[in-house]
């Protein structure tokens, strides 16, 4: 090529060529840099976005009473039962006797010595047996009839209450292959009775158990039994080995019966646990604080101290947060004779900053003095009612009962933000 740079023109047209893409380019450059911008305060918005949703989570979890309060138990022997809490319990000592175990019934035919053999000598002859008031009759193909056709079948037939099987209970050389009935559930009302063969090759002795629960046929191997203790000197009686409402918020589980052994149980607030998850609520709200403040920051030297500086959504999504944590009513207050109504009365202060600060002494104080009060500052104990708003309405997410529970509200005002279009 030949270039002309101003030799025989007196013009340098490469440098002015230069300068023309140049102006031609700021508008595409002048987008880029809005985009980026853009880009980088949707980023921050998820970001503020992310932190206000680990908030909501935090402050649903101690928003209900089985979740703020937790509990231990301990007995005072092992090997009786296995004992658990929720946070509807209440502390106190307790005594349980297990007096006998849930078992299931069950039931073996008379053993045969070849599993494939089919046993049915004729056709129409038939299996019956009731288990919690249903009658099951099985009608048996001659040609299907050997232990393992049979089984299946009754599985097809009561599978949900009944588990038919074959088992071997012999030797390999000798065996005695036996169809087997197991009642699916424990306890005297799943019993498997009125238990009928006419099939030829399947014998039974279906001879019902005495009153007191005792077998009186070698086939009954096993005769469902529900289980007994004495909880508190109460007779307690259950079809299976959980006595879990018989204490409110404590889960028992008997594993051993013993009528001439007695033992003790305590049921205890574990305050550490407690103030563990109460903490973690603060630190969830102090992060959302924190990025506030990070972004509002200004310095001659740096600007901004974020890409949200000044947005107005930080403003009004604090505001929200605190009208929910802080909105007491004045009257609530001025009643409260126990120090149970504000965060601040049971050792959870704002700081300068407007972080939150915990007192781990007070909020010790607090849960042993009234445990219960504590939780009802957190937990909405009388349920929400909206008082039939519809969805989107600024009602819809309004408590119209007496009381709401901090957490509770917060849930709910976080809620709002995301989901509501008013």
């Amino acid at each position: 090529g030949i270039s002309i740079t101003g030799l025989g023109s007196g013009l340098d047209t490469n440098k002015i060529i230069q300068q023309l893409v140049a102006l031609e380019k700021l508008p595409i450059d002048a987008l880029g840099t809005q985009k980026k911008t853009v880009q980088s305060k949707l980023s921050s918005l998820g970001t503020f976005k992310g932190l206000v949703k680990d908030l909501q989570t935090k402050a649903r979890l101690v928003s209900t009473k089985k979740d703020l309060l937790e509990y231990n138990v301990t007995p005072s022997a092992e090997g009786v039962a296995t004992f658990s809490a929720s946070g509807f319990a209440t502390a106190g000592s307790h005594s349980i006797k297990v007096l006998t175990l849930a078992a299931v019934d069950r039931w073996a035919f008379d053993g045969v010595a070849n599993k494939d053999t089919d046993l049915a000598t004729g056709a129409g002859q038939q299996i019956s047996f009731d288990v919690d008031g249903t009658n099951y009759s099985l009608t048996v193909q001659q040609d299907q009839s050997n232990l393992q056709e049979i089984a299946n079948a009754i599985n097809d037939l009561a599978g949900e209450k009944v588990s038919a099987s074959v088992v071997n209970t012999g030797t390999t050389g000798s065996p005695s292959y036996k169809l087997v009935l197991t009642s699916d559930a424990s306890g005297e009302d799943q019993r498997i009775s009125n238990i009928v063969s006419t099939v030829g090759g399947l014998t039974i002795d279906a001879t019902a158990p005495d009153a007191q629960g005792n077998a009186q046929s070698d086939n009954n191997l096993t005769v469902g039994m529900n289980a007994t203790a004495e909880i508190d000197g109460l007779l307690v009686e259950r079809e299976t080995n959980e006595f879990g409402d018989v204490l409110a918020g404590v889960g028992i589980t008997a594993t051993a019966a013993d009528p001439n052994k007695t033992i003790t149980f305590t049921v205890e607030a574990d305050h550490a646990a407690i103030k563990k998850n109460v903490k973690e609520f603060v630190d969830a709200y102090n992060k959302v604080v924190g990025f506030i403040n990070t972004q509002n920051t200004y310095s001659e030297d740096q600007g901004p101290g974020g890409d949200l500086f000044g947005d107005p959504i930080l403003r009004d999504v604090k505001s929200r947060i605190d009208q929910a944590l802080f909105g007491v009513d004045i009257d609530t207050v001025a009643a409260d004779t126990e120090g149970y109504s504000t965060l601040s009365l049971v050792g959870i202060k704002k700081q300068s900053d407007g972080t939150l600060l915990v007192s781990d002494s007070d909020l010790e104080d607090k849960l042993t003095t009234n445990i219960d009060a504590f939780a009802d500052l957190f937990v909405d104990r009388d349920g929400f009612d909206n008082g039939g708003a519809i969805e989107n309405d600024p009602a819809y997410y309004v408590d119209t009962t007496a009381d709401s529970g901090l957490a509770a509200s917060l849930d709910r005002a976080i809620q709002r933000m995301f989901n509501s279009t008013k």
